[in-house]
């Protein structure tokens, strides 16, 4: 039985253990929850590509091991920054939330998936297939030195995954894709007196930027789950000093698109509208990361739904508009969805808090989807 008492102190615990990203360190993290495992009776391992980054593995084993289910939150979160009225390590309770930096994003995930752990375990529970427990580093850097490496690796290759790493009770099964590109920009220097003797680098990019922003992207701009593509300009950089027409400048561009578009396909396009232009440029991607979606009957989806019946009032599917690591899994080709049981609108916030009674419910959910997930797969896939 999921104890509440336990589950307040095990967050509260983890979020007084520093590990902030940027700088980038789990090895204090990893220890404690390797240790708490151990004394579950399990045998974690800590799994580390790169110093200090340390990621935990455990396995919950089951009768015959035929297939496998992965839970995974992550280790680290953002930095604390300024502000706070609770101390940002300080994983203080007051009106029924605990405060600290991760405590929606991801310490209270990890709390309850080691919670519901230990309730199995102690319950005598005995799954059909193995359980693999899997808290990951760098998740909020881009995942390169935590899951994956490990999913590269192979050393764990679970049938299907499940994300801890959302808000509210939802099941997210769509995600926007991602494609992070920087666009360089060159003019003519010139004396700043006399800008029609050079090209304005910057002025330049500001009319691609102008142009990028009005490109709609109609072939695709309905999706039930997510919202239309969306582009930020994240940074501008160029010029030397203000008495001189500036022969460079880059920026960078953040774009979401959606499932059933391809981010080959979005760039040519964007590059074929600047060529229209004659402005000199290039286009140099940075990083792509492909959508995801799920069918809403996909028994990992139903067996969520089913697990929060009589606990909370329903747990809805909905779409992330960010990119998540879900996407890792789908290159995997391992069915994956996400859940969580945070505040929503609290992940990266000064005060950033989780509700007391949101954790003991959420670990009675996960608690019962593992029943009824293994069940499932052992009877019906």
């Amino acid at each position: 039985m999921v104890n509440r008492k336990r589950l307040i102190k095990l967050t509260q615990d983890l979020l007084r253990i520093n590990s902030e990203n940027p700088p980038g360190n789990e090895r204090a993290i990893a220890r404690f929850v390797s240790g708490y495992l151990k004394n579950m009776g399990l045998r974690p391992k800590i799994v580390s590509f790169y110093p200090n980054r340390d990621n935990v593995l455990a396995v919950l084993p089951g009768r015959r091991s035929r297939s496998s289910l992965l839970i995974t939150p992550h280790l680290d979160t953002v930095p604390a920054g300024t502000g706070w009225q609770f101390g940002p390590f300080s994983g203080e309770v007051s009106g029924g939330k605990i405060f600290g930096r991760g405590a929606t994003d991801c310490k209270g995930n990890l709390a309850v998936a080691l919670e519901a752990m230990q309730s199995l375990l102690e319950d005598k529970v005995s799954l059909a297939n193995d359980l693999i427990f899997l808290a990951t580093a760098d998740e909020e850097a881009g995942s390169g030195k935590g899951l994956i490496p490990i999913l590269d690796s192979g050393i764990v290759r679970p049938a299907y995954a499940l994300i801890l790493d959302s808000d509210e009770f939802n099941i997210i099964t769509a995600q926007k894709g991602l494609i992070h590109f920087k666009v360089k920009v060159a003019g003519l220097k010139a004396h700043g007196a006399y800008p029609e003797r050079g090209v304005n680098a910057i002025e330049h990019a500001l009319m691609l930027i102008g142009i990028l922003k009005k490109m709609k992207f109609k072939a695709f701009s309905r999706h039930s789950l997510l919202k239309p593509p969306t582009i930020n300009i994240g940074t501008i950089r160029g010029g030397d000093k203000v008495n001189m027409v500036a022969d460079w400048c880059e920026f960078e561009v953040d774009l979401r698109f959606l499932p059933g578009m391809e981010a080959q396909k979005i760039l040519s396009g964007i590059k074929k509208v600047f060529a229209k232009t004659k402005v000199s440029f290039t286009i140099q991607p940075e990083d792509i990361q492909q959508p995801y979606e799920m069918g809403r009957k996909h028994p990992l989806v139903e067996s969520l739904k089913k697990a929060s019946y009589g606990i909370v009032r329903r747990s809805d599917v909905k779409g992330s508009e960010g990119a998540t690591v879900i996407t890792f899994f789908k290159k995997k080709n391992i069915p994956a969805v996400a859940t969580g049981y945070g505040a929503k609108g609290c992940a990266h916030t000064t005060d950033e808090y989780v509700r007391v009674h949101d954790l003991y419910r959420g670990a009675r959910i996960l608690e019962r989807f593992i029943k009824i997930f293994t069940t499932l797969k052992n009877s019906v896939l």
